[in-house]
């Protein structure tokens, strides 16, 4: 089945304004606004970061970065960050993230392959600096502010210091639409993961998405906790270029954000289920202000429909579920009215495809489904990545005549809702049929002694794969085996039960806030 929502949006190169130039004119043209409030509580205007980031953007140009340039980013939750990628975009250079929680072998790979010609580094990250540096050959480094002095020297200088003689105001650099804007690596924690390369053209659109709370209701106030690498930062850019505020946090904790959603009066706060299980769990919850919560989008991972129908209850109705990928950028959107949408298989909808978007269930042999039949999801839109970073032969694996293979298995509805089963990948393959994690999650969490859960598929030495499953008792409780089998048996079937049980304190997540299922199945390998 397809569901077509696809409309066109032309734009000549003559008349193309890009998404950091978008944002930057927003702040310039209210200067007075607060823009940011730091991790340590400062505040910044859109004046003084819009001034800030044109000079650093002169700045880099003066030295050299240019159209077809990569600035690599070793950075945190500053505004500092983004100032930097909003320059290096207005000077019309590719930015590439370097992640936290990635090993530096990995980092100093990624710098290499994506041709890098200066790393930025900010407060956040100069710990990291030192084990980095010395695995990489790039032709400057520069500190996005004071750098500290080792015995050696300083980690480089203080580029923003060394711009406060350029002009603020924007550089004349033509950025057209198919020019490079980024490239966004896949998670990772061996090898180079996939370089992603985006294009300024389908990342303006963006600006046109249907996320965050309505501005016409007040200006924003994100939350953002998690990195701005990752999806914080592309609703940071939401936020500042349609009036609003960014509060950062170094990284989530659930009890100082919840703190922080009371003391800021935080309005949008982005997070992945994971995330928004342990806010349901901490004891905190239950006695601060949520009133201010406007919109809490989520997604990235499976979502359980018990943990959501109790988010509702303690949130209120401002839960839009969104299901998008580096690759696609935003794919479908369930608002908060829809989310009685619950599948065959427990899950909760995805939503429907959003304007621009066209998606399509297909066989293994290509072939499209009819609506109800499960497979795997296949969509075309004006956002879609270019390709992977110097890898032509993974990107025409997944991108044929226009449409992209998600990876992902779904279906739709009658009334043309979309369901994810899994990841294709996460597929367990079991004696007797097939098992999606997913759906055995979403039943395990209903048990009234498991607080979080992750199912993984462990192989032994003859290759034969194993359901194990990771679980946080709920307070008070230690479940067995035994009672968890029974308890999925009876609802599910045999083959899904678990084999083994993994009793945790918390499940382990990637840098990027999703469980980490590669690190729980080399933890109980063989």
């Amino acid at each position: 089945m397809v569901a077509n929502y696809k409309h066109e949006v032309a734009t000549r190169d003559s008349e193309f304004v890009s998404g950091p130039a978008l944002i930057l004119r927003a702040l310039a043209s209210d200067p007075g606004r607060q823009a940011f409030v730091t991790a340590d509580g400062a505040g910044i205007t859109a004046g003084d970061f819009a001034a800030t980031t044109y000079r650093l953007a002169h700045e880099l140009i003066a030295r050299g970065v240019t159209v077809g340039s990569t600035v690599t980013l070793l950075t945190g939750n500053t505004p500092e960050a983004l100032s930097a990628r909003y320059a290096a975009g207005l000077a019309g250079a590719r930015v590439v993230n370097l992640y936290d929680g990635m090993s530096a072998p990995v980092l100093a790979e990624i710098t290499a392959s994506v041709d890098t010609s200066l790393l930025l580094v900010d407060a956040e990250r100069y710990a990291t600096a030192p084990e980095l540096l010395p695995l990489v050959d790039v032709p400057a480094v520069l500190t996005l502010g004071p750098g500290p002095v080792a015995a050696d020297g300083a980690v480089g200088e203080d580029v923003i210091a060394a711009s406060a003689h350029r002009p603020a105001e924007p550089p004349a650099v033509r950025v057209g639409p198919d020019d490079d804007l980024g490239i966004r690596h896949t998670g990772g924690t061996t090898g180079i993961p996939k370089g992603i390369l985006s294009l300024h053209g389908p990342y303006r659109r963006v600006f046109d998405a249907p996320v965050g709370s309505d501005p016409a209701a007040g200006a924003p106030r994100l939350l953002a906790p998690t990195p701005l690498a990752h999806l914080s930062g592309i609703l940071s850019d939401l936020t500042l270029q349609r009036g609003g505020t960014v509060v950062l946090q170094r990284s989530f904790e659930p009890g100082a954000v919840l703190t922080a959603i009371e003391r800021e009066r935080i309005t949008d706060l982005w997070l992945l289920p994971p995330l928004l299980h342990q806010l349901l769990d901490h004891p905190a919850v239950g006695h601060t202000d949520l009133s201010s919560l406007r919109t809490i989008p989520y997604g990235g991972s499976a979502a359980s429909p018990t943990r959501i129908r109790e988010a509702f209850k303690v949130f209120g109705p401002v839960l839009f579920g969104v299901y998008g990928m580096s690759e696609a950028q935003l794919i479908s959107m369930l608002t908060p009215q829809e989310h009685d949408r619950i599948g065959h298989g427990g899950q909760v909808s995805v939503g429907r495809p959003v304007p621009g978007v066209e998606v399509a269930i297909r066989a293994l042999d290509g072939t499209d489904l009819p609506t109800g039949g499960q497979g795997e999801v296949h969509l075309r839109s004006d956002t879609v990545m270019a390709g992977y970073w110097k890898r032509p032969d993974l990107t025409a694996a997944v991108l044929r005549d226009g449409w992209l293979n998600t990876g992902d298995v779904g279906y739709f509805d009658e009334d043309g809702y979309l369901y994810l089963a899994d990841r294709a990948k996460d597929l367990i393959i079991v004696v007797g049929g097939h098992v999606y994690p997913s759906e055995v999650e979403d039943l395990l969490i209903t048990h009234p002694a498991v607080a979080r859960c992750a199912v993984f598929g462990v192989r032994d030495d003859q290759e034969t794969e194993h359901v194990h499953v990771a679980v946080v008792p709920a307070p008070g409780q230690r479940p067995t085996l035994a009672e968890l089998r029974a308890f999925v048996t009876e609802r599910k079937g045999r083959i899904f039960a678990p084999e083994v049980l993994h009793l945790v304190d918390e499940i382990p997540l990637t840098p990027v806030g999703k469980p980490d299922k590669k690190l729980l199945r080399d933890s109980h390998a063989g």
